[in-house]
């Protein structure tokens, strides 16, 4: 492994965290909500390097991530390879509140799958990207 961290995973590139996040549907929103830690399970698209999820109106996300620091997770394990990746990003989280920009986003097809409206849609601007792969242990993994 060329470039391992001190427990030996593997450490990823920019380039490559960003290509993991893209075959996911589906990842983790961490932010802070009455003064604890909160993790809420969203789907997202990516625009460039930015993650862009939907929420509602009113929501406990939406008002806990106006300009706040947050974080967001994804990642994969195989179970039978004891293999896995796990992507973090970390950066601001803005409202999306002009016109032009939403309707632009809306044409990347992020469609909410949770119930109910969600026209609402919320940008993270990552200043942080790290990513870890716990490469296959078994054979034929």
């Amino acid at each position: 492994m060329s470039d391992a961290d001190s427990a030996g995973l593997e450490r990823l590139d920019r380039g490559t965290c960003y290509a993991l996040l893209r075959s996911l549907p589906i990842g983790r929103i961490v932010f802070t909500e009455g003064a604890l830690p909160a993790i809420q399970p969203v789907n997202f698209v990516l625009d460039g390097d930015d993650v862009i999820i939907r929420t509602g109106m009113g929501s406990k996300l939406a008002a806990a991530t106006r300009s706040a620091v947050v974080a967001f997770e994804a990642d994969r394990f195989d179970e039978d390879a004891l293999a896995g990746w796990s992507v973090v990003l970390v950066g601001r989280a803005e409202a999306v509140t002009g016109e032009q920009e939403r309707t632009r986003l809306a044409a990347l097809g992020l469609t909410p799958w949770a119930p109910g409206e969600r026209p609402h849609y919320i940008r993270i601007r990552p200043e942080i990207v790290r990513g870890r792969r716990v490469p296959p242990q078994r054979p034929g993994g």
